[in-house]
């Protein structure tokens, strides 16, 4: 049987002596979603920095698209596209400056910079420091840097924030599941949303205080579960 996108094992991650992650263990197949839901403070984003390399589990297993973490992290990191509560973004510069700086980095042409401005609706915007457009704008830019080389695994944490319904709209395509049954994309998705939340999702991780207290297949989760993690 071939390994899944994700397979983790007992992950626990620590920040001095507070658990922010413990015992999490999982499965995700390729071309499969996970929404993870839980309070602030549950351990969402820490879970997702774990899965992009940028944090170091203390215990337990993590492979991702078969690369061990940490030992090989290097091999997995072209193949994630990350947008995180940061936009991973240089204020000083432009939109098209920086999409362009992370077009070299993967080696991506200046079309495809051209191609996600038009599609995230900032082409004409452009070419204004980052500093001086709303936050929604950004937004918009951080979603056009996560998909810039077309990423086998997208972590995305709240990528709505910020976004009034046509911008939501505008980049629904470039982070949904994908329409390419040869190439299918993974993703895992951290939301406070059940509804908009379980639509998506294949399979459904709860966390309370970091600790797993939900992991089932969607069609088999009441929203009324996903409830009781907030209360």
């Amino acid at each position: 049987m071939p390994a899944g996108a994700l397979e983790v094992e007992g992950l626990a991650r620590h920040y001095g002596e507070r658990d922010a992650l413990s015992g999490v263990s999982l499965s995700l197949a390729h071309g499969q979603t996970l929404v993870v839901f839980g309070p602030n403070g549950a351990g969402k984003t820490t879970l997702l920095r774990v899965l992009a390399t940028l944090l170091r589990p203390h215990a337990g297993s993590v492979r991702v698209l078969g690369s061990s973490l940490p030992d090989d992290a290097w091999a997995v990191r072209g193949r994630l596209g990350l947008l995180g509560h940061e936009p991973l973004l240089y204020r000083e510069l432009t939109a098209r400056e920086n999409l362009r700086f992370h077009a070299r980095l993967h080696g991506v042409g200046d079309e495809r910079v051209q191609e996600l401005l038009d599609l995230v609706g900032m082409d004409g915007r452009s070419r204004e420091p980052l500093r001086t457009l709303s936050r929604g704008m950004v937004q918009r830019v951080a979603v056009a840097r996560a998909v810039l080389h077309d990423p086998e695994l997208l972590l995305l944490d709240e990528p709505h924030a910020n976004l009034d319904p046509a911008a939501v709209e505008l980049v629904a395509p470039l982070i949904g599941a994908g329409t390419d049954p040869a190439r299918p994309r993974t993703r895992v998705i951290c939301s406070h949303d059940p509804s908009g939340g379980l639509a998506e999702a294949d399979v459904v991780l709860g966390l309370r205080a970091g600790r797993p207290a939900l992991l089932r297949t969607a069609a088999d989760v009441d929203p009324a579960e996903i409830a009781e993690l907030y209360r």
